[in-house]
């Protein structure tokens, strides 16, 4: 019998969590709410990352802001996510009675918690970037 490495035991307890969280879903009637899929789905576009982690670094921005350091960003879909981002508690929006009127954004609570998870994301991928680009180049048709 050969011994259990840290790998196994880790792969082991990851299976557990996984079988916890999905092994009560019948795969003939998938449910129509799943949780996972609509919150990455939601905050993990490129634009809603983006968004996030600027406001992840400066705690206020305002809306021509924004627009300048998500570069390539159109008006149109900066303002729906900015508006789906609140919507879904990622973002508190302030408007003050000034003319012209002043908008500012700011990350929630729940926002700033999920910055947190974006990080430590952030570091796996920097942390595995060579393996990462080789596996890349590996696989590209020359």
């Amino acid at each position: 019998m050969e011994k259990e490495t840290v790998v196994d035991n880790q792969h082991i307890k990851n299976a557990k969590k996984i079988k916890n969280m999905f092994g009560h879903i019948d795969y003939r009637n998938p449910p129509e709410l799943c949780t996972i899929r609509d919150v990455l789905s939601l905050s993990s576009d490129k634009w809603s990352i983006l968004i996030i982690v600027y406001l992840g670094y400066f705690p206020v921005l305002r809306f021509n802001k924004l627009k300048k350091y998500v570069y390539g960003i159109s008006n149109k879909v900066l303002s729906e996510r900015l508006k789906s981002l609140e919507s879904n508690g990622y973002l508190h929006r302030e408007m003050f009675p000034e003319v012209p009127i002043r908008v500012e954004y700011s990350l929630t609570s729940f926002g700033k918690n999920y910055v947190e998870k974006l990080i430590e994301l952030t570091e796996w991928m920097q942390l595995n970037n060579p393996m990462i680009l080789a596996n890349k180049d590996k696989f590209q048709i020359k």
